[in-house]
């Protein structure tokens, strides 16, 4: 399983923009609503399991994006189910931990 991952500082808070790997490139369609999954926003630097861990634990904002992503967040106790956003089979989490 690998990640794909942006780390940004904004207003003094650490960022971290994340997707499941594969989906960066892939437009996510629902009606009028078009989201796409940008390298330029969601990172070139691809990370596995371990990184990507590290990368959650020690942001203050998450932006995220995917299956595998979102479980990894939940599952650390990061995120909750409650606050992901489905669209078009794509889940979507944003967490702010400020």
């Amino acid at each position: 399983m690998q990640f794909s991952v942006r780390i940004s500082d904004y207003q003094k808070n650490t960022m971290v923009n994340m997707c499941d790997a594969e989906l960066i490139g892939k437009d996510v369609v629902d009606g009028e609503l078009k989201i796409h999954i940008s390298e330029s926003y969601y990172g070139k630097q691809i990370v596995d399991k371990d990184e990507a861990i590290s990368f959650l634990k020690s942001a203050s904002i998450m932006n995220l994006v995917g299956k595998e992503t979102i479980s990894l967040a939940i599952d650390l106790g990061i995120g909750s189910k409650d606050g992901v956003k489905i669209i078009s089979d794509t889940p979507f989490l944003i967490i702010f931990n400020t």
